[in-house]
């Protein structure tokens, strides 16, 4: 996937934070799909079928799995796009490669042996996002436990590391460190989180996603991943570190334009 993308482009990972009904996700979708055909930018839709990882008991996770992964597969059937979704247990890693075509392993999960084995199994593409408890240098064996399970296709999210109690703060020395190991994505959405907040629902700074993203390309990524919506502010998961989708053109006008001077240097 990524080996076929010119060296002014990047691939995009975009979508919702979890999947919260059929219209909403399809209308996401058209709208992504309108902005990265206009940009001739290779998209891949991300959307959470589950959210496993919620601070509070009361917390959004979902509309049904069974449901939320026919929605993904029909968004990947109708729009002619590959699809992304996170699994947490070693069960699921089966039931959700008959319906997308990348797993990703959440940050929180990234040395778990046997999600990553069986992700790897299904012969699926494995993103793996890097833990916010570790290094660059230590993601090699996340990496590992995926190729020798017969899978060489991997790739690694950098998503901000752990800063006190409150912050995510971009090491981008680790982006370097990072793709040595496999093509690396970096997560401008997640990285402006602000976790634990005493709500109990996480906050975020949206207006440094253009600043990290625009240094991500600078340091050659491979790909940037972001969550968009049509209104972050009704969004059931993540909404307060979400990208406005009607904001989403004009960035990607602006990093497709840094890409294009940097691919010449």
């Amino acid at each position: 996937m990524l080996n076929e993308i010119p060296k002014d482009k990047f691939l995009l990972i975009a979508g919702p934070c979890a999947i919260e009904g059929e219209e909403i996700a399809l209308d996401i979708a058209k709208k992504l799909i309108s902005i990265t055909s206009k940009l001739s930018l290779p998209l891949v839709f991300k959307g959470s079928y589950r959210k496993a990882n919620r601070t509070r008991l009361d917390s959004f996770t979902g509309i049904g799995d069974l449901k939320a992964l026919k929605i993904l597969k029909k968004i990947k059937s109708e729009f002619n796009v590959p699809v992304v979704t996170d699994i947490h247990d070693k069960n699921e890693a089966d039931i959700a490669a008959e319906y997308v075509d990348i797993l990703q392993i959440p940050a929180f999960l990234a040395r778990q042996t046997d999600l990553l084995v069986s992700a790897a199994k299904t012969n699926r593409i494995v993103n793996i996002k890097k833990g916010q408890f570790m290094s660059a240098e230590s993601m090699k064996y996340a990496v590992d436990k995926v190729k020798q399970s017969g899978n060489e296709n991997v790739m690694l999210t950098e998503r901000g590391t752990q800063f006190g109690y409150n912050d995510l703060i971009v090491d981008f020395r680790g982006i370097s460190e990072l793709k040595k190991l496999a093509p690396t994505i970096l997560d401008v959405t997640h990285s402006v989180q602000r976790p634990n907040q005493t709500s109990g629902v996480t906050g975020g700074n949206p207006e440094y996603i253009e600043s990290l993203a625009r240094a991500g390309i600078v340091n050659n990524v491979d790909g940037i991943f972001l969550e968009t919506h049509t209104d972050p502010s009704q969004a059931k998961s993540d909404g307060a570190n979400m990208l406005d989708i009607n904001n989403l053109e004009e960035l990607l006008n602006n990093l497709l334009t840094l890409r294009e001077a940097t691919s010449k240097i």
